[in-house]
């Protein structure tokens, strides 16, 4: 997709380039597109099809299928993007090589139908949705994209003729470093799915050079190393150098003559914008992933100061651009650090609205009617991270678009939506008060507007009758934290006769008596000393995050039912008491495409067998049929055969990747997700300890009587500074070193931590397991898109009440979902219980304690670990995930899926059962539900 300096797509000549090479002869079209931008489409001349002109409603339409769709055209486009766009010396035709020439003749496919897609949106002015968001957890894009395209078999029957295979080749491409977890996964579901069900819409986000991190382990556990999975470049992409916007820092805000306002001085940088295609399933549409990358103009390289030899100064202003798009999430504990987050986060929310503004002012003309800007444009907020994008709109609506405070306000409140994704308090952003107004001047100008106008209609809505219910709500509320009231506000107050929310400590006068010692015998008199204590330091005035995305969009989601409850009940309660409309829930999903259809060949093939039609992947609803053949013993056989070849894939990949040997006819026990106490990865090896504990108390007989042979893989990357969750890592790979070389277990038991999980390693892992622990503490995770992904794939999971556990055990039966744990609106007396002192823990836990502290696991001292999980409250104390108190629960659970999988029939029933009751859970539903609900968008109609 070409695209002009304001992100325009007008066409305006075409003309043929003939290029010869020492194969054959081949041709490449420029379709020139505005200046300085075009767009080129490489076309075979093997066979030659039949060009119409891209300017007629005609030609685009037609024109979509003008790349080539057999096997021999597609091998001869791949052999001249080998020649003719290499990244490689010409000597030979190796696997990486044959990756980015077949990446190259895809994208040349895909670029077809993104011209297409964007001029119909530009022709037809719809409205279109953007999706902001820190994260998208993209995986690889080949496989997918040929499976999209509809040519997976003409793309392996091309690469054989050249000399390698498909699966080989597509393991050539490294997965995008561009995320972490559910949060970056659940947005590029959502960016298929609004392909494939043809809505117009881009998601937006920062091209991040090296990525979370890749992880290494070691004996020491986690290490962390910088991704390189743009060491090579990415085909997928195209630079726009001509769209690049001026994003700035720092400086201050000056008042004009006019009374309006200028963010002048500070440090300024450059946003470019880089364009990923993301094609629809059966569908012409493909929309676009825009990612930014930051730098600064050539001249501001100080040559003076290079050619003197102070090279670091020279190149400093270079420097702190690019490192903006270094990493993702780089540790924020030091003021550099805060900084560095705090730009990230702004540069995402600037360059997307100063992009979106430019589309949406080209498509108006002449006539630009801001009032209409939510009739175009829908924002969605994932998560706090793009909340910035609040005062940003109003800032250029008032400063740079002329419009007044009132207006430009509304137009915002209409425009942006805010998804919650957590309870968690710390990751319900704040940031320092003093930091945001050195480094965004002019933005807390208008988020102190923001919460003077929220003040108001608190007071408003509650009057100053009940000045004790005021004074709470505007505590719980205000968007600035410990900030003092306006001057109005106060006064109202002392009119009250109620004194304001003070910050400061009363001073207190003491007196004390002090003996002084006797000098030439002589007793000197006692003196009294007044001694003045010193006053509280006062709390550190904090700007709340999601207080703002609440306040300044127009509707606010959670992720699953459960959530979404919590959300209204009491995480936001105060704004849904005075907002109750504002609220919606928006259950996850995940798409069906990469994530059975692709990834699980073997089962799809099943399932469409028994359903009659592959129409599944686009209508989940047809997954309920499985049910009336859950009892179908020739369907019993298949489904065995496809979940033990995808078992045999996984064990000879753990063989190559940790060097340890599991046996593919054991249990397939799996816990894939980001380390976090809440996750409860502890509760899982706590758990497995046991199991190995009464394993050695038993004779072998004994053992082979009592215990189903398991597999127990980890997965998942513990954050860098995290220390807590690095020691579960360690005590994981601990506990796996000595169960994995006893003697005495041999296959009955095995503990693997596969390490740097990704989306590849997902699709691996998901299509061969047969248990899924989803285990977090209740009330605690969002939601989890795992669960529907193993859930999606005929996996059994067991856990507790919690995201969207809820959901998938009402869709797949409770005899099918292993629950245990205490429930949601227990914990909170729980933990109140393990305050005061009166929780009693089960003996089979101290048991389990006392056993890891006893050196069977190593030498490592485990007690910072333990200790967590012991005494009644403080910092690192208290069981604050309650994994004592769920811990009997869970182990007698575990006995009950023993029980479960020695009748292979009754098994494989719940496989079935659970792939059948997954339907609901993909994206294509939520997203459905998101166009209705809070975009207001339609689909395409492009013929």
């Amino acid at each position: 997709m070409a695209t002009s300096s304001t992100g325009g797509t007008a066409i305006a000549c075409s003309r043929l380039i003939h290029v010869t090479s020492r194969c054959r002869s081949s041709k490449v079209l420029l379709l020139k597109r505005g200046n300085p931008s075009f767009c080129i489409r490489c076309v075979s001349s093997e066979p030659k099809p039949r060009l119409l002109d891209p300017i007629t409603e005609e030609g685009v339409g037609s024109n979509l299928k003008a790349s080539p769709a057999d096997a021999a055209s597609i091998a001869s486009n791949i052999k001249y993007h080998a020649e003719f766009t290499p990244l490689f010396s010409p000597e030979n035709f190796a696997p990486s090589k044959a990756f980015f020439a077949t990446a190259q003749s895809v994208r040349d496919a895909l670029i077809v139908n993104w011209n297409a897609t964007y001029d119909h949106c530009e022709k037809m002015n719809v409205k279109q949705a953007y999706y902001l968001s820190m994260e998208f957890l993209q995986g690889r894009a080949l496989l997918n994209a040929i499976g999209n395209l509809e040519l997976t078999g003409e793309y392996a029957e091309a690469l054989q003729k050249l000399g390698h295979t498909l699966e080989t080749v597509a393991s050539q491409e490294p997965d995008a470093a561009l995320g972490n977890g559910g949060l970056g996964r659940l947005a590029s579901c959502f960016l298929d799915s609004l392909a494939t069900l043809n809505y117009p819409a881009s998601g937006y986000g920062l091209r991040y050079k090296y990525g979370l991190f890749k992880q290494l382990i070691t004996k020491d556990g986690q290490e962390e190393v910088a991704e390189n999975w743009l060491e090579i470049g990415n085909p997928w992409e195209i630079v726009r150098n001509d769209i690049a916007y001026p994003v700035k820092f720092f400086g201050k805000v000056v008042t004009g003559s006019d009374g309006n306002k200028n963010w002048t001085g500070g440090e300024d940088i450059l946003a470019v914008a880089y364009d990923v295609p993301i094609p629809g399933y059966k569908t012409k549409t493909t929309i676009s992933l825009r990612l930014w990358s930051t730098k600064v103009p050539s001249d501001q390289l100080d040559l003076c100061a290079f050619n003197a030899g102070e090279h670091t100064k020279a190149c400093q202003a270079k420097a702190n651009a690019e490192k903006i798009c270094y990493i993702l999430y780089p540790g924020d504990e030091s003021e550099e650090g805060k900084i560095l987050r705090l730009k990230q986060q702004y540069t995402l929310c600037s360059a997307s609205l100063q992009d979106i503004i430019a589309r949406f002012e080209r498509r108006s003309g002449g006539n630009v009617r801001w009032e209409e800007l939510p009739d175009k444009v829908a924002v969605q907020m994932n998560d706090t991270h793009p909340t910035l994008c609040i005062p940003e709109l109003v800032r250029i609506l008032m400063d740079l678009k002329g419009l007044n405070w009132e207006t430009a306000w509304r137009i915002t409140q209409r425009t942006v939506a805010y998804t919650n994704h957590t309870v968690l308090p710390e990751a319900l952003e704040k940031w320092s008060y003093d930091l945001m107004q050195r480094l965004l001047p002019r933005h807390v100008e208008i988020i102190e507007m923001i919460d003077e106008q929220l003040i108001g209609e608190i007071i408003s809505e509650y009057g100053t009758s009940t000045p004790e219910i005021l004074k709470k709500k505007l505590e719980a509320m205000r968007i600035l934290e410990n900030l003092d009231l306006p001057a109005s506000v106060v006064e109202l107050f002392a009119k009250q006769n109620v004194s304001r929310m003070d910050e400061t400590v009363e001073e207190v006068e003491s007196i004390v008596e002090v003996k002084t010692t006797e000098k030439d015998e002589k007793q000197t008199p006692k003196k009294k000393k007044v001694v003045k204590k010193e006053p509280a330091p006062l709390p550190p005035k904090m700007v709340r995050m999601a207080n703002l995305s609440v306040v300044g969009g127009h509707a606010v989601n959670g992720v699953a039912e459960i959530h979404s409850e919590i959300v209204k009940g009491e995480v936001f309660n105060d704004f849904f008491q005075l907002w109750p409309k504002k609220f919606q829930n928006k259950t996850n999903g995940v798409t069906p495409r990469r994530w059975i259809h692709f990834c699980n060949p073997d089962l799809s093939t099943v399932i469409t067998k028994w359903i009659g039609t592959d129409d599944w992947v686009l209508k989940t609803a047809k997954l309920a049929e499985l049910r009336k053949f859950a009892d179908n013993k020739d369907l019993h056989i298949e489904w065995t055969a496809a979940k033990k070849s995808n078992k045999n894939k996984v064990a000879s990949f753990i063989k190559q990747r940790t060097g340890y040997s599991v046996n593919p006819d054991a249990m397939f026990d799996i816990q894939v997700k980001r380390i976090h106490e809440y996750k409860r990865q502890l509760l899982n090896i706590l758990g497995i300890v046991y199991r190995y504990k009464k394993m050695k108390e038993m004779t072998a007989a004994e053992r082979e009587a009592k215990f189903v042979p398991r597999v127990c893989m980890f997965g998942g990357k513990a954050f860098a500074t995290y220390v807590q969750a690095k020691r579960i890592v360690k005590f994981i790979t601990d506990v796996g070193a000595t169960i994995n070389h006893d003697p005495d277990i041999g296959d009955l038991l095995k503990v693997i931590f596969v390490p740097d999980y990704n989306v590849s390693v997902a699709e691996l892992l998901i299509p061969a397991s047969e248990l899924s622990q989803h285990i977090s503490t209740a009330g605690m995770e969002a939601s989890g898109t795992s669960n529907m992904k193993f859930a999606m794939n005929g996996c059994v999971l067991i856990g507790t009440l919690d995201g969207a556990n809820v959901e998938i055990r009402q869709e797949v039966g409770d005899d099918n979902f292993f629950l245990f744990g205490a429930q949601a609106p227990e914990i909170a007396g729980l933990r109140k219980e393990r305050a005061e002192g009166k929780f009693v823990p089960d003996p089979r836990f101290e048991e389990v304690k006392k056993f890891v502290r006893s050196g069977a696991f190593g030498a490592y001292n485990y007690d910072e670990l333990l200790g967590s999980l012991e005494g009644n409250e403080g910092f690192g104390r208290g069981d604050y995930f309650l994994v004592g108190k769920d811990f009997p629960s869970y182990i007698e659970c575990q006995e009950r899926v023993d029980e479960a999988y020695r009748d292979q029939k009754r098994w494989t029933k719940m496989s079935i059962l659970n792939t059948a009751g997954s339907y609901k859970f993909s994206s294509d539903r939520t997203i459905h539900e998101y166009a209705r609900d809070i975009w207001n968008i339609n689909p395409l109609q492009i013929n």
